[in-house]
């Protein structure tokens, strides 16, 4: 990999979107496109195929390969250039993948370039992927799917703690992140603000404006959320994907990579496997628009690989516990080394950390119907009154996880409350 920060131009030469059109011209100079593309820039075709809310996306094929250009834009996509936003979220994107790459290996896509000037990626083209969202909406299944996202979690949430890296490098670590300010303010005021009162972006569904006053209402609710972002801006006890949901995920039929981490920060080890859970959560509730015959069966699969995920998060964190706790946390000299199991503090720890991943889940559920970045799962159903009842029961159920976070026993519980809701008709 080339190193970071080298501008694609002249020194000093300032930032300038990417198109179709110019960005052969641009990057013809590219070693690290070239070589994976081809060094003749006029055979490369361009294709801009970003369907996010902020970035430039473009794969690029010439005639010894394909490869990935992201490039970030100076303001939110979805909005436009009302809402502006750092390119230096491209920097941390970067170094969030990097911190990926080496805590769970062959996880993420690999990098061929970053030009910090440019806030520009160069990355590994992954094919046949799709996005996993996608495949949930066609009622397609991924072998596997369950056991990679499990430990790509535990790994990451492990390896990026106190529990193993060495204290000042993750401190050093947490200082670097810190910059990254504008990017967790989005999920600040999206994920954990917004959907409780009435945000000027804010939009639902026609029909569900009783449930949206009867959560908006709940003061016990509201409290809980804000204790729950409370921990999310005080607690750096990981890195965190920061962004973690079906959207990036790439999937096969067997194989699975995660993506666009560039909402990275340190915050609780809970807070990825919440906001992934949610989102198969929603995946599973908007079923009854997109299945026919096929229902039942493939309903019962989604809350399966949300039980696995969980399972694997769990036994995989553990092993991590017993083979690789070299960190300043719950060392062995004051368990292990005096005769003592380590056991118990492995269960409080865990249990901290559901209780965190069990809030987010609900108030991820939330935010996905009420606040600006709804996802397809919902809103593919074009009927709105087709829409609003499962849009329902989803809310309805994340105010219960949020409500009842600290004494849901696991994913089983978590999973027959998904049944029971499943069955209700709340509008």
């Amino acid at each position: 990999m080339e190193e970071t920060g080298r501008p694609l131009m002249s020194a000093g030469t300032s930032y300038e979107a990417l198109s179709v059109e110019t960005l052969p011209d641009r990057l013809k100079g590219l070693a690290a496109l070239a070589g994976k593309v081809g060094a003749d820039s006029g055979t490369w075709q361009v294709q801009e195929v970003g369907d996010g809310n902020l970035n430039l996306v473009f794969i690029v094929i010439g005639p010894t390969g394909k490869a990935v250009v992201k490039q970030a834009l100076p303001y939110v996509r979805l909005v436009g250039d009302s809402w502006p936003l750092p390119l230096y979220r491209a920097f941390y994107e970067y170094h969030a993948l990097t911190r990926q790459a080496a805590r769970d290996p062959g996880s993420v896509p690999e990098i061929f370039h970053f030009d910090e000037a440019q806030a520009l990626i160069v990355m590994e083209y992954l094919s046949p992927h799709v996005i996993l969202r996608r495949k949930l909406i066609a009622g397609e299944k991924v072998d596997g799917l369950a056991d990679f996202l499990g430990r790509f979690c535990a790994r990451t949430a492990f390896r990026g703690s106190e529990l193993s890296m060495k204290s000042g490098d993750k401190k050093a670590d947490v200082g670097l992140f810190a910059g990254n300010v504008d990017i967790p303010a989005i999920t600040e005021a999206l994920v954990f603000t917004d959907p409780y009162y009435s945000a000027e972006m804010n939009h639902h569904t026609e029909g569900l404006a009783p449930v949206v006053d009867r959560l908006q209402s709940d003061v016990a609710l509201k409290v809980k959320v804000q204790q729950a972002l409370q921990r999310f801006v005080s607690n750096t006890e990981t890195m965190v994907h920061g962004d973690l949901h079906s959207g990036s995920i790439m999937s096969t039929d067997r194989e699975s990579r995660v993506i666009d981490p560039e909402f990275a920060q340190y915050g609780p080890m809970g807070f990825d496997i919440g906001m992934l859970c949610a989102n198969f959560l929603m995946a599973y509730f908007s079923q009854p628009a997109h299945r026919g015959g096929e229902l039942e069966a493939y309903q019962s699969w989604i809350l399966d690989v949300i039980e696995e995920v969980c399972s694997t998060f769990e036994t995989e964190f553990r092993h991590l516990w017993a083979t690789e706790r070299t960190g300043i946390l719950y060392p062995a000299s004051l368990f292990e080394d005096q005769g003592h199991d380590s056991t118990p503090a492995c269960d409080a720890v865990l249990s901290g950390i559901w209780h965190d991943a069990w809030t987010v889940c609900g108030i991820e559920m939330h935010r996905r119907c009420l606040s600006l970045a709804h996802n397809a799962d919902f809103e593919d159903i074009a009927d709105p009154a087709a829409r609003a009842p499962l849009e329902a029961r989803n809310l309805l159920m994340g105010a219960e996880l949020i409500h009842t976070a600290e004494t849901l026993a696991d994913a089983r519980a978590v999973c027959a409350l998904a049944r029971e809701f499943n069955r209700k008709d709340v509008l």
